[in-house]
């Protein structure tokens, strides 16, 4: 085992979007594991748009990284020494380990993974937070009926491609929202959407309008911006609006420019009797065992499909979380930090 330890540190709080120099790539001697511990090798580090947040100044929902500190992230590895019950070297676990290639863990939120029954992989993305996340979402707060209109944001991203496959299985009609021509066409073609638009089209409101004749019942939010903008009006009585995130506004320094779309807003929620519900998946994890049962039944029956998108090397985590915020990647993002002895 080498006896460095390769971190990425938060080096200064960005303002708009991150840089490079926001970030420090660090050596440090590889931990020991103490009484009751475990120490891991991360193989895939997961990506995901809630890491801006905790790169800020303010607290959120989840507190924030400090200056120097490892940046934070769920992690697949495999247990490399272990003074802790009902571990040993060589499992593979689910953990938290962040932008690191060793972790320590005294078990909290740790769980074993079977190659076996699914692709380690997976752990981070359509069977761990991304898709436990769309599953809770959409059913327990978006609570879609058969026949009704379902637009989901981000559609081919880690949380809304399984929203929209879930929601089809539901027998609603899916309508999904995405950038590049290429995600809406897997959009339709591979996951199985009624139809999708680009928000890069120029007459973006209106194709949206064209796509959902019969309003939009409920609404996935991923996005915010210029594509709430447009679902807005289309929203009819009763439409249900899980806010699971709102990548546009991530990055901004300052409110966005007028006009103010508050009382806007607030006078369609009250005539049309919205429901706007933000949620934060730590919450409902007692819903986790329901969740691999459901979308693990669904996977192996063929009915929902993933998309990764790997990048290699540790060294790449910082690029590669860049292009996330733009809508570089194309599935669900992770970085393979150590080789997966699996495949």
């Amino acid at each position: 085992m080498p006896d460095r330890n390769r971190r990425i540190t938060l080096a200064a709080r960005p303002e708009g979007p991150p840089r490079a120099t926001d970030f420090e790539l660090v050596e440090a001697p590889v931990p020991r594991p103490g009484p009751g511990q475990l120490l891991s090798r991360t193989i895939y580090l997961s990506l995901d748009p809630y890491m801006r947040g905790r790169m800020n100044q303010s607290v959120g929902y989840a507190p924030t990284v400090d200056i120097g500190g490892v940046m934070v992230g769920g992690t697949v590895a495999r247990v490399v020494e272990s003074n802790l019950g009902g571990y040993q070297a060589g499992d593979f676990i689910l953990c938290s380990n962040g932008w690191q290639d060793y972790g320590l863990s005294d078990g909290t939120g740790v769980r074993k993974l079977d190659p076996a029954a699914a692709p380690i992989s997976t752990a981070v993305g359509v069977l761990g937070m991304p898709g436990h996340t769309a599953y809770v979402g959409l059913l327990d707060i978006g609570q879609p009926q058969p026949g009704e209109t379902v637009v989901v944001s981000a559609a081919s991203g880690a949380v809304g491609a399984v929203v929209g496959q879930i929601a089809r299985i539901k027998g609603c009609r899916v309508v999904g929202v995405a950038g590049a021509r290429e995600k809406c066409d897997y959009v339709t073609r591979e996951l199985g959407f009624d139809a999708c638009v680009s928000r890069f089209d120029e007459a973006f409101p209106d194709a949206l309008r064209a796509a959902c004749p019969d309003g939009i019942d409920v609404y996935f939010e991923n996005a915010g911006g210029a594509v709430f903008e447009a679902v807005l009006p289309l929203l009819n009585t009763h439409a249900r609006i899980p806010i699971c995130g709102r990548i546009a506004n991530y990055n901004q320094t300052e409110p966005p420019p007028g006009p103010n779309l508050v009382p806007r807003v607030m006078g369609l929620t009250l005539v049309r009797r919205l429901t706007f519900r933000g949620f934060i998946i730590f919450d409902h994890m007692d819903r986790e065992p329901d969740f691999l049962r459901d979308v693990g039944a669904w996977i192996r029956s063929g009915e929902l499909v993933y998309k990764e998108d790997v990048v290699d090397g540790l060294e790449q985590a910082v690029p590669a979380f860049q292009g996330l915020l733009q809508g570089k990647n194309f599935g669900k993002l992770l970085v393979r930090v150590s080789d997966d002895p699996t495949r």
